[in-house]
């Protein structure tokens, strides 16, 4: 009997260090599963910091490509404006000829038809040359009246014409694109 109950101790005892190495065990599981869990939060926190990083970068990208865009659009209007400056500049060193090459058309009409064939000739090279520069004129009679535009000298009553009609043309006036180069001088018709 002695026997049996020192065989219980044992077992008993086998059974105690059983269930300690399998509290052990759990233990150990639960430790190590603490420590993936963080693992897994410290990559989790990588992962999501390395996204906002990439989201900023992005941003800073998307910026930087749209500034060098803006910057390239600046550069080719303002290429383009100094051309249209220095033409608009050069042109109106020659609007006096075109002018006096205007004004010799109208009063030369009886005029030797050889010397009004040639001034003819000069007037449309010049014409041919401005429309290559996309030099315009503007100002006619019968036009509408636009202070922006043209200079109103004078003005009068005349009820064959519209209101704010130009009724007569002193001056043409000259343009590149938007760029004004000279304005109209007219007289105004039915203005105020």
């Amino acid at each position: 009997m002695a026997e049996k109950k020192h065989e219980e101790k044992d077992e008993t005892k086998v059974t105690a260090e059983e269930n300690t190495a399998e509290d052990t065990k759990k233990a150990e599981k639960s430790e190590d599963t603490k420590k993936s869990k963080k693992k897994a939060d410290k990559r989790d926190e990588k992962i999501k910091a390395l996204e906002e990083e990439l989201v900023s970068q992005k941003d800073k990208y998307m910026r930087l490509a749209a500034e060098y865009d803006n910057y390239r659009k600046r550069t080719a209007n303002e290429k383009l404006s100094i051309y249209d400056d220095a033409t608009a500049k050069a042109v109106e060193e020659l609007l006096p000829v075109a002018d006096s090459m205007a004004l010799a058309l109208d009063n030369l009409k009886d005029a030797d038809p050889e010397i009004l064939k040639g001034i003819e000739l000069v007037s449309n090279q010049l014409k041919k040359s401005f429309e290559k520069l996309k030099i315009e004129g503007y100002g006619k009679k019968g036009d509408a009246f636009d202070p922006k535009i043209h200079n109103a000298v004078s003005k009068i009553d005349d009820e064959s014409l519209g209101e704010n009609t130009i009724a007569n043309v002193f001056q043409q006036g000259y343009k590149i694109g938007d760029k004004i180069i000279r304005h109209a001088m007219v007289q105004v018709a039915n203005c105020d």
